[in-house]
């Protein structure tokens, strides 16, 4: 049963991005003279450092850019498991297609220590043909100097402790050997133990974003990034879905912020658990059209109690399939003839009665469609984005229906076609 909300990012802390690395200079930046006061009190940073650190960021996005190992690798200091590591990161992003790869950063996030620096880097990454924009994400990285005056080397690109602080979430291809494969309109990233799924997989979601697409009256990018690892690591890392743990799903969308500190939807990706994969067929098919929906539906949701956001998505999900093959658990059946209460309250929608819930909101959204057309539950999702009304009064002025009696006949529903 696909169990897939859509949860959006945390906010992280502070970002500040007004330098510009283009040709390897410094844009908004004097570097006439030292920082009077330098970072952290420690002080002051000459010119010919921030000059030189800037160097090492810009020749190392232009050698990513370029795909050429060499130059990338000359950035680095001569330590065997850093270059091991950062060969297999640059490996994984020449895989991708980066329509933006580049860094910025502010000197006052400088810190000395010993002769090297760290420094807070943002790293502005665009894939071509997904992201609506690039996306900033934050890490932190050492510099010593090298044996020429005034250039320096990247002796680290991690700081456990301040990625914990700061809340980072690295993507598969920041920490270990990732495959890509492409179809259609799909971004599929696989490892070395799941690309075996990978042209089932990619055949399922190009298919299903036709599929979706012939239901959501949206205009959207009609295409798609799936992570399909050997591994659930990244899926625990996402942020808790209402009620549940992203662990304990087969599935989960998630979105894309531009930044940490600007919520602009660089685009809607979705994850599957590793049990997903050898499960190809009519499940897997299903799965995949949800969170294609979900992808679909983008930020329309934001403000849509989950019941109808995923209601939405499971309506989507089924019509591709006969009336008569439509699947259901049997425990949402017993619920049905017990009768309903009402609708799934937000706060406990994946816990211990989510395959109910999941049932209840799609029949619901089966209910508002059969009644008043397909297009009423796009409706309701539109009504509710544009605030500031309560569901239930849209409901109400809407349909002229309570939350309470669009239950009951969703219980009917269920009821008359699995009884």
């Amino acid at each position: 049963m696909p169990i897939v909300p859509a949860e959006r990012l945390q906010r992280l802390a502070h970002l500040l991005l007004p330098l510009l690395l283009t040709g390897g200079l410094l844009s908004g930046c004097s570097l006439g003279g030292d920082d009077p006061e330098g970072p952290a009190g420690r002080g002051p940073v000459p010119a010919d450092v921030v000059a030189g650190l800037s160097q090492v960021l810009e020749r190392r996005a232009g050698a990513v850019r370029r795909g050429d190992r060499q130059a990338f690798l000359r950035q680095l200091a001569p330590r065997p498991r850093l270059r091991e590591q950062q060969t297999t990161h640059f490996e994984n992003l020449r895989q991708l297609p980066l329509a933006d790869y580049r860094y910025t950063f502010d000197r006052s996030d400088l810190v000395r220590e010993d002769d090297g620096y760290w420094l807070t880097v943002a790293l502005h990454l665009q894939l071509e043909g997904y992201d609506a924009v690039p996306v900033i994400t934050r890490d932190r990285f050492r510099f010593v100097p090298a044996r020429r005056p005034g250039a320096f080397r990247l002796d680290s690109v991690t700081d456990p402790a301040w990625e914990k602080e700061a809340g980072v979430r690295p993507q598969p291809w920041d920490t270990g050997p990732v495959v890509v494969r492409s179809g259609r309109g799909v971004l599929g990233i696989f490892d070395a133990d799941s690309v075996a799924a990978a042209p089932s997989l990619i055949a399922a979601v190009e298919d299903g974003i036709e599929d979706v697409a012939a239901v959501v009256p949206y205009g959207w990018s009609r295409s798609v990034v799936v992570y399909a690892l050997s591994g659930d690591e990244f899926l625990r890392a996402l942020p808790a879905p209402s009620g549940g743990a992203p662990g304990d799903l087969d599935g989960l969308a998630f979105p894309v912020a531009a930044a940490p500190d600007d919520p602009t939807l660089a685009g809607t990706r979705f994850v599957l658990h590793p049990r997903m994969l050898d499960v190809a067929g009519a499940e897997r098919d299903r799965l995949v059209r949800h969170e294609i929906a979900h992808v679909a539906v983008g930020e329309r949701d934001d403000r849509a109690p989950v019941w109808l956001s995923e209601g939405i998505a499971e309506y989507v999900s089924v019509q591709p399939i006969p009336p008569g093959e439509r699947r259901l658990v049997t425990s949402a059946v017993g619920a049905a003839g017990a009768g309903f209460r009402g609708l799934p309250a937000d706060e406990d929608f994946n816990g211990a009665d989510s395959e109910v819930n999941y049932a209840v909101s799609w029949w619901a959204v089966e209910s508002l469609a059969r009644r008043f057309g397909e297009d009423a539950p796009f409706a309701l999702l539109d009504a509710a984005a544009a605030g500031p009304a309560d569901t239930p009064r849209l409901l109400s002025r809407m349909f002229g229906t309570r939350p309470r009696e669009l239950a009951a006949d969703a219980a009917r529903l269920i009821v008359s076609t699995y009884s």
